[in-house]
């Protein structure tokens, strides 16, 4: 296998949507891929990403989209990712290299690690990009551009298959950092995986709550809607993510259920002074955040 020189002749998109589109678009326009297969469960998508060019053909069918590339891009919720791999193996040609844009990698690595790849290569991604828009429809080739992607290789991870992964993200404008797979878990279950829940959270129980004959939301301002600007993210998807990291995501949440009660309670006893320095903490943090 060469990494010197990056360019997959045949490249197939599992999944032909945000994430999975916009790579497509992105690494054609960097002249990486020259063929780009999408490969669904729905005709609609598909034909859709080819009239938009994000696609130059696609198939129904896993077995005969995978047969002769260089390159696999798996781009599907993450419980669909092990066993698409698992049943395109037999049909992959020799060297051909497997990708994924999971956003949950520990139980996923330690899947693909048990697999008999033979003369295939995985390589774990996950780009940290997006936007609160789905489909392929959402796709644009700028989406990568000056944003992380993290690789979570494990020692059984080939070196020469890692690094033009590495490049690949790279030449799509992505800063790329290698990480251990259950770090990675641990650290977007923070910053990722438990704010998604908050959003779904709270725009649930806003509408709960409103016994107005008009909706509240109405007279909500910018602050609201920045705050829950996630929640309009895929249902489907972000329901996975959350089971298949729901170690890491139920002790998350029960911290910040303490961390509410303790809110709650300097309301309730009218502990101003203990308000403000916890709302300057946070200010201060959020600050260093946007720098």
């Amino acid at each position: 296998m060469n990494a010197d020189k990056l360019r997959f002749d045949k490249v197939a998109i599992v999944g032909v949507g945000l994430i999975g589109g916009s790579l497509a678009l992105a690494a054609r326009k960097q002249g990486v891929f020259n063929q780009v297969i999408g490969i669904g469960r729905t005709l609609e998508n598909l034909q859709k990403a080819k009239r938009l060019n994000v696609i130059d053909e696609f198939t129904l069918d896993l077995k005969e989209g995978v047969r002769g590339v260089d390159l696999v891009v798996v781009a599907t919720p993450v419980k669909e990712i092990v066993p698409l791999i698992k049943g395109m193996l037999p049909y992959l040609k020799r060297g051909a290299l497997i990708t994924d844009v999971g956003s949950v990698k520990g139980e996923i690595m330690s899947e693909i690690d048990g697999l008999p790849l033979s003369e295939t290569y995985f390589v774990g991604g996950h780009p940290i990009a997006g936007t609160e828009n789905s489909g392929v429809e959402a796709a644009f080739p700028e989406l990568f551009q000056g944003k992380r992607c993290i690789l979570t290789p494990t020692p059984k991870t080939n070196p020469l298959a890692l690094e033009k992964i590495k490049n690949l993200w790279i030449s799509v404008g992505s800063e790329v950092c290698f990480m251990d797979s259950q770090k990675h878990d641990q650290i977007l279950g923070a910053v990722s995986h438990l704010p998604h829940m908050l959003a779904f959270a709270l725009v649930g129980f806003l509408a709960k709550i409103n016994q107005f004959p008009e909706s509240i939301f109405e007279f909500s301002g910018g602050g609201l809607k920045d705050f829950t600007r996630i929640a309009g993210s895929h249902p489907v998807m972000w329901a996975d993510i959350a089971l298949m990291n729901r170690d890491n995501l139920v002790a998350l949440l029960e911290g910040f259920q303490n961390e509410l009660k303790s809110l709650t309670g300097l309301i309730k006893h009218r502990e101003g002074e203990e308000l403000v320095k916890n709302f300057q903490k946070s200010r201060w943090v959020r600050r260093e955040l946007i720098k």
